[in-house]
């Protein structure tokens, strides 16, 4: 179980949830990575508020942060 913070609609600062989360091992042509630095921008602020266009609507709960650096721990079958 790990923590993330998600929301569940578009709003303020208060939709910001702080929640424990179940990550299945990874899929095929999956990867996952330990994130060691996560940028959070204005982006974030927007999509969050609902005001971004996004070329479909979101799948909520959403963890906002698009950019990342980590390590990557383990991969599904088919990753090389």
């Amino acid at each position: 179980m790990i923590k993330a913070i998600r929301i569940h609609e578009n709003g303020g600062p208060e939709v910001l949830k702080w929640e424990d989360v179940e990550l299945p091992p990874p899929a095929a042509a999956e990867a996952r990575v330990r994130h060691t630095a996560i940028a959070l921008n204005f982006s974030d602020i927007n999509v969050r508020r609902g005001g971004f266009y996004l070329a479909r609507p979101l799948q909520f709960p959403v963890i906002l942060g698009n950019e990342a650096a980590g390590v990557v721990e383990s991969a599904g079958p088919g990753v090389t």
